[in-house]
Order: C-alpha cells, then sequence, then structure tokens
C-alpha cells in the first residue's frame, strides 16, 4: 500500500521480511479476535424482549382501506464502535382481509430471510419486480406502481436507506438547477400547466423511475425527476 510522507524524514529503518510477515500476521490475529466478539445476524440469534420499530403507511386506489407496515429492528453490538441495526421482521396490518394469506406469507417468508443475516438488500429489487396482471397504479407524486407487492417493496427500500444499508442517489445542485430550467422552459414554449404532481400534463411515464415526469425537449425525452435522458 502506498503512503503519502507529509513530514520530514529524520530516520529510516529497514525492515526485514519476516519482520514485516510478523506485523501482518499479529494484525490478523487482532483482525480474527475483534471478528469472533462481534455479533451477526443469523437464524440461531435469540430474539430480545424489545425491539425498535417503524411503521409505514400504504394507501392504494385499489383499497379505501390502508395497509400498515411496521419492520422491527436487531440492535446489534449495542454500546460498541460496531453497532448496527439489521431488520428482523416485518408485519403488515390491514382492515381489508381481501389479501390475508397472501400478505401473511410474504412476511415470515421476508423475516425468516432477514433472520438469515446476510445483506437484505436483494428483496427490494425482487419485490418492485412483481407486475399485476391487472394492471398498476398511480400513487400520490404522480409515481407509477406496478403491483401493491412493489409497493411493499418500496417501503422496505425507505427503511433501509433511512437505516443507511441502501444508499440513495442524490441529484447534484447543478443537475437539480439545469432540470429546473428545463421544466420552465417547456412550461413557457407549451404555455402549460403543471398536474398536483408538480410536473407538466404533457410528461410521459419515465421508465427508469417511474415517474409521470419526462418531456420531450431539443429533440430528446427528459425526465424531470430522476434526470434520464436518451441523450446523455
Amino acid at each position: 500500500m502506498t503512503q503519502k510522507i507529509t513530514k520530514k524524514i529524520v530516520g529510516y529503518k529497514v525492515v526485514s521480511k519476516e519482520e514485516q510477515d510478523a506485523r501482518i500476521d499479529a494484525q490478523n490475529e487482532q483482525f480474527v479476535e475483534i471478528g469472533q466478539d462481534l455479533e451477526e445476524m443469523h437464524e440461531a440469534l435469540k430474539r430480545p424482549e424489545v425491539l425498535f420499530g417503524t411503521t409505514y403507511k400504504i394507501k392504494t386506489p385499489q383499497s379505501e382501506h390502508a395497509l400498515y407496515i411496521t419492520i422491527n429492528d436487531m440492535v446489534l453490538n449495542a454500546g460498541t464502535e460496531f453497532e448496527e441495526r439489521h431488520p428482523y421482521e416485518i408485519f403488515i396490518n390491514s382492515k381489508n382481509m381481501e389479501h390475508f394469506q397472501w400478505v401473511l406469507a410474504l412476511t415470515r417468508l421476508i423475516s425468516a430471510v432477514w433472520r438469515k443475516g446476510g445483506d437484505p438488500c436483494f428483496l427490494v429489487d425482487e419485490l418492485k419486480g412483481v407486475f399485476d396482471p391487472k394492471g398498476g397504479y398511480f400513487k400520490k407524486g404522480g409515481v407509477y406502481m406496478p403491483s401493491l407487492v412493489a409497493e411493499i417493496g418500496c417501503a422496505i427500500e425507505s427503511h433501509l436507506k433511512r437505516m443507511g444499508i441502501m444508499k440513495g442517489h442524490e441529484m447534484e445542485h447543478h443537475q437539480k438547477a439545469f432540470l429546473d430550467m428545463k421544466r420552465q422552459e417547456f412550461a413557457a414554449k407549451h404555455q402549460t400547466v403543471e398536474a398536483a404532481e408538480g410536473f407538466p400534463e404533457q410528461a410521459s411515464l419515465c421508465v427508469k423511475c417511474n415517474v409521470k415526469a419526462a418531456i420531450m425537449m431539443d429533440g430528446c425525452i427528459t425526465c424531470l425527476n430522476c434526470g434520464e435522458s436518451k441523450c446523455g
């Protein structure tokens, strides 16, 4: 590993290969010792009496009753510098009993996967990729949701981002300023008004972020929500 010298050299010592190997072995032993003491998520880990939970509300146009998604997290290595939270179980409750059977099965499977340990993020893509054969719906903000299962996946995604397990994509300031300029140019050219979601009424669905925010400007389709553009 290359190291940059920022101070004046006042002395030096030639380290032999044996000394260097001994130093590396000592560091490896230290890491192994730390790793053995660290608590990791696995299915044999006993459930504590108290878990920290967060509840998310989902209201779809397909039902008059909302769904309430509660995700409980387990704190590992509490009180140490290695403290972290890991999703442990999920519950979904609603007055609408139409989907009770498959929702119960889904929550049990997700909880079982989380308790196995490892990276929980792959479940988000799997759930968001489920499409309802009867057609999806648009939620508040103009976001197209292909199914109720996909929206459950979005709620889990929001939770993992809040915990820092998943990283969200945040546009830079100059990108936001560019999209605002494009929006103003489009509104002036077409004398249009913005929909309730804050994007022009003529906007089409963006294939990347599933928001009705894609407009044709300068011969190129550009999304005013995520910045996706066929012209780069």
